[in-house]
């Protein structure tokens, strides 16, 4: 029952309402299907609306007893008897969270002060302005009994004025509107205690941030929170706030959102700063259907400014998580997936690794990362999205124009060696992974290599032709020397993939060689760029020392691969001459410059002749022979692991 039938003028019997004056009901009033038995006399006097009604039907109906429906009454039968309570005299009791419904009623029902002096129209005008819209609680309270009657209180400008001043005080210092400042937060004192059952502690509240209100307005409708960012975005306050606000939002009600998003340690209570968007879990969970919650996903991500930063964008990648979960529209996964492409520089491997919710075989969504990718390198040349401010906090900019290239190079290579392990991956999707980034992307093809052989490890079943394929996409020549070390003694590569990186690797070892012979020579003629005056010679000497170790390696690692190198053709040669053999394998993978020649013997012999040193020598004796393809892995080549 209805607090207000607790009075003793109105009483309700079922679905109807009489009030006990001694004198017959003469006007019955239907409102949503609930009968008020009322007297002419205390309605027509105070109320226009129902004046006119009932002059009009007594000129056509002399019935003694006037029935009347009013369709639509803002705020329904509660809020009827409210007004019905007023014109009988009673006492009414004005709330923050009923007076923008009372005032909508009086309006409908035309109280104005013609039809009598302080009617219910002014005084909910005068409560309005004097206690509501100067406190935040109270404005905050009145959005949320607004939800009823957005129509008839956005005719009033009641909704307008409400929204405009929590705009202004979200903008201006939050102690200037009375306490407690937050409506859902810690009790505090107008000096800034704390209070412990209404008792002041003594100790002190924290400075208030920029975020204290998110907490508040998380509170309120989907259309009025819409409605709400608008304003504040014509108030003029910060994006990073409004976007705190949005991301607070978002988690409070998605499916999900918090636990992505959330990855900082400590109190759930404690706030980051507003510009890493990292909040905590509002505290009261609350429910929502899934229309709802699509709902609010695509009103927030037309709310969302042209902006980019890291935490930014770890928000829209946990936004394109849940819509992917709750099915939302393709043309809003569209939308998010080209705003995150324009700023993929700024993801991180565990954000990227979004689950395939359809019916796909493969475990990871990876048509969704391409289409990013995709999305990012077509916008690369165009204008680039501004910064939140200050951007030191949370987005980064390189002077270089390869740098964020580069980086999205290293993240993609980092993402095919992550999902390499899905064995419904096809070949093709990892091809199409690695085109979709430009050569100038990877200055180095390790994370590609290391991506490739992961893939062919967890697909053994793979033909040659697929792993040829696939090596084709890398550049050897950009190979590390560790990279071709471990990828000469590599099992699951195919053997003429194998032999270029043999020839690759001997080529780098050999300009690295030069390069250490050059610097040397030149460190020797111009000591004096080398010395270091408080050490003196004694740097020059240490450095040469170094430098002698490190020539002595690579002469030894020379040794070792041009002896096997030498090896390799001369049985290649073999097989190529033989009748026995009648595989075309070999024929057909042969190159040219793996076939001897007379000018290769002199540079050999010349070599060795220069490279003969006691230690190569030996090093080159020693060497063991090359392992057959199906030998184990050696542990010595562990660049991959």
């Amino acid at each position: 029952m209805s607090p207000a039938a607790k009075v003793s003028e109105f009483i309700r019997e079922g679905n109807d309402w009489f009030c006990k004056t001694g004198l017959p009901s003469d006007i019955t009033v239907v409102v949503d299907d609930v009968k008020f038995h009322l007297h002419k006399f205390p309605l027509v006097s105070k109320c226009g609306k129902l004046a006119r009604m009932y002059k009009d039907s007594r000129s056509t109906d002399k019935k003694a007893l006037w029935t009347t429906v009013l369709e639509e009454f803002p705020g329904g039968s509660e809020t009827f008897l409210t007004a019905a309570r007023f014109c009988y005299g009673a006492r009414v009791d004005f709330t923050s969270k009923s007076i923008v419904s009372i005032h909508c009623a009086a309006e409908y029902l035309e109280m104005t002060n013609e039809y009598g002096e302080d009617n219910l129209i002014s005084q909910a005008e005068t409560f309005l302005h004097k206690h509501v819209l100067r406190n935040w609680k109270d404005c905050i309270l009145a959005l949320q009994g607004s939800s009823q009657v957005l129509k008839s209180a956005e005719k009033l400008q009641t909704i307008p004025k409400l929204m405009n001043a929590v705009s202004t005080m979200v903008c201006t210092d939050p102690s200037l509107f009375g306490w407690p400042m937050m409506m859902y937060g810690t009790l505090q004192s107008p000096g800034g205690s704390i209070l412990w059952n209404g008792i002041n502690t003594g100790a002190r509240m924290r400075s208030s941030c920029s975020d204290w209100w998110y907490e508040d307005v998380s509170y309120l409708s989907v259309d009025l929170f819409r409605r709400l960012i608008k304003t504040m975005e014509t108030k003029g306050i910060r994006a990073e706030s409004l976007v705190g606000a949005m991301v607070y939002y978002a988690r409070k009600y998605l499916p999900g959102l918090g636990r992505w998003q959330n990855r900082t340690r400590g109190s759930s209570k404690s706030r980051a700063s507003v510009v890493g968007f990292s909040l905590a879990t509002a505290s009261s969970s609350a429910s929502m259907s899934p229309v709802d919650q699509i709902a609010l996903l695509e009103t927030i991500l037309s709310l969302l400014p042209e902006k980019r930063g890291r935490s930014f964008c770890k928000f829209l990648l946990c936004l394109l998580r849940v819509a992917f979960i709750l099915g939302v529209d393709g043309e809003y996964v569209k939308k998010l997936e080209r705003r995150i492409g324009m700023q993929l520089e700024l993801a991180t491997l565990e954000n990227l690794l979004i689950l395939n919710y359809s019916d796909s075989e493969t475990l990871y969504n990876v048509d969704c990362v391409e289409r990013m990718i995709r999305h990012f390198v077509s916008s690369s040349s165009s204008s680039e999205l501004s910064d939140f401010s200050p951007p030191s906090l949370d987005a980064e900019k390189s002077p270089s124009s390869l740098a964020p290239l580069r980086k999205v190079g290293k993240l993609v290579d980092s993402y095919m060696a992550e999902v390499a392990s899905d064995v419904n991956l096809k070949p093709d999707k990892m091809r199409s992974l690695a085109a979709a980034l430009p050569e100038c992307s990877r200055p180095l093809y390790d994370g590609l290599y290391r991506a490739f052989d992961i893939y062919f490890k967890e697909h053994p079943w793979l033909s040659d032709k697929d792993k040829e394929q696939l090596c084709n996409m890398m550049d050897y020549q950009r190979l590390s020397i560790d990279a071709c070390a471990h990828a000469s003694h590599n099992d699951r590569l195919p053997l003429r993939v194998v032999l270029q990186v043999l020839f690759f690797e001997q080529m780098h070892l050999r300009t690295a060689l030069g390069g250490t012979n050059t610097g040397t020579a030149h460190a020797l003629s111009i000591p004096g760029q080398e010395i270091v005056e408080r050490d003196g010679w004694v740097t020059v000497v240490r450095q040469n020392k170094v430098l002698k170790v490190d020539m002595q390696k690579m002469r030894s690692r020379v040794g070792e691969l041009e002896e096997e190198f030498q090896n390799i053709k001369q049985e290649m040669k073999k097989r190529v001459m033989s009748k026995s053999v009648s595989s075309p394998r070999l024929v057909k993978m042969g190159c040219k410059f793996l076939l001897p020649r007379a000018s290769d013997a002199k540079n050999d012999t010349v070599q060795r002749s220069v490279s003969s040193t006691p230690r190569s020598a030996a090093a080159v004796e020693h060497a063991p022979p090359r392992s057959s393809r199906h030998s184990k892995h050696r542990k010595s080549f562990s660049f991959f692991g």
